[in-house]
């Protein structure tokens, strides 16, 4: 049988994934491994992984990307990493920066695509300005022009397409909503976050508080989980319909969340009488939690949990922000299914396997 470029067993596909030891990445890795794909994993720290070449270096720094990806020939590129800055300017700067000296550290390689994971901040406005401005009407679709306002999402995108017709490859961008998976470690990780919550809340016998906005706890709003966003990505990086084309990704279901909230306590354990929504005001986990956090080494020792660093696990701030929008929030998915994507998550399952499987790896109890 002749193998072409769209065959999951073809063995001349070479991934790098760029900020593997993320949610996104390093479901990613799973997937291309899982699919007969040969696979480098570029991060900060080696990452410790069977079947993966691990490709130890600092995106921020030119010299260090040069050297380590100079044995380096991937045919395509999946980019999941970014750092925040203290402003909108320096994560322009940095995170422009990123995708500009990577993609320029492999002018060496024969890529064919190089596929870029950005969010809804393309449509909300960023952190410092975020929701803040005339945004385009729910459900967000492909289309809508940018907002006029500096964001680094349009400067990773405006580094990419100039590096692909520079180096003649085909790009696809892809916009999730809130991302949940499996890592340890990350700032945009509400799946561990809301089941740390949980911990604590049981453990301590207090209320499992439903921390964000009257508009979030009553509107309509869709997720994606990270699983769902790999195999996007590599539909993208695969099919001719993906190619040089933004695409919204999202599970496919929507919900509100005074459906959601009682079904995730349900899931992690917490007594129905304990479960709290939207009352008056938002109370944020920022709020809520800051005089219990120290009582998570307790229970991470009583328990026999892998992590007793709270700071590892739960990103109060960042689930803070993505509760707390004072719109509702709906992502539109016709484009990709069009194009043929048919890929779909039902939200609450990928909570629920998500939490089965930090129990099983002891980072809840």
């Amino acid at each position: 049988m002749t193998l072409d470029d769209t065959t999951p067993q073809s063995t001349d596909r070479h991934a790098l994934v760029v900020g593997a030891s993320g949610i996104t990445g390093s479901a990613l890795v799973d997937h291309l491994l899982g699919t007969g794909w040969q696979v480098s994993a570029l991060s900060r720290r080696p990452l410790a992984r069977d079947g993966v070449r691990s490709v130890a270096a600092d995106l921020r720094d030119p010299e260090s990307l040069t050297a380590a990806l100079a044995d380096e020939h991937p045919t395509h590129v999946f980019f999941t990493a970014w750092q925040r800055q203290a402003t909108e300017a320096e994560n322009i700067r940095v995170n422009g920066g990123m995708v500009r000296d990577l993609l320029a550290a492999l002018g060496h390689a024969p890529l064919r695509h190089v596929a870029l994971v950005t969010g809804l901040k393309h449509y909300l406005g960023p952190f410092e300005a975020y929701a803040a401005g005339e945004m385009p009407d729910t459900p967000f679709h492909e289309d809508e022009p940018r907002l006029d306002t500096p964001n680094f999402y349009y400067a990773q995108e405006d580094e990419l397409v100039a590096a692909a017709e520079r180096q003649g490859f085909t790009w696809s961008v892809h916009r999730s909503h809130t991302v949940i998976g499996h890592a340890v470690g990350n700032a945009m990780n509400m799946g561990l976050t809301l089941a740390v919550q949980a911990a604590i809340v049981k453990e301590l016998d207090l209320d499992f508080v439903f921390p964000g906005s009257e508009a979030q706890w009553n509107g309509l709003t869709d997720m994606t989980d990270a699983g769902l966003l790999a195999e996007h990505m590599v539909w993208a990086a695969t099919s001719p319909e993906g190619a040089d084309e933004p695409f919204n990704i999202v599970n496919g279901d929507v919900f509100r969340w005074r459906w959601m909230w009682p079904r995730l306590a349900a899931h992690l354990g917490v007594d129905p009488a304990r479960v709290v929504g939207y009352e008056a005001r938002p109370r944020p986990l920022e709020e809520q939690m800051a005089p219990h956090e120290s009582a998570w080494a307790g229970i991470a020792e009583r328990h026999g949990l892998a992590e007793p660093d709270i700071a590892r696990l739960a990103s109060w701030w960042h689930t803070d922000a993505d509760l707390g929008r004072a719109m509702e929030v709906v992502t539109d998915m016709s484009k990709s299914r069009e194009a043929g994507f048919t890929g779909y998550r039902r939200t609450e399952r990928a909570f629920a396997d998500l939490f089965d499987r930090y129990r099983a790896d002891r980072l809840i109890p």
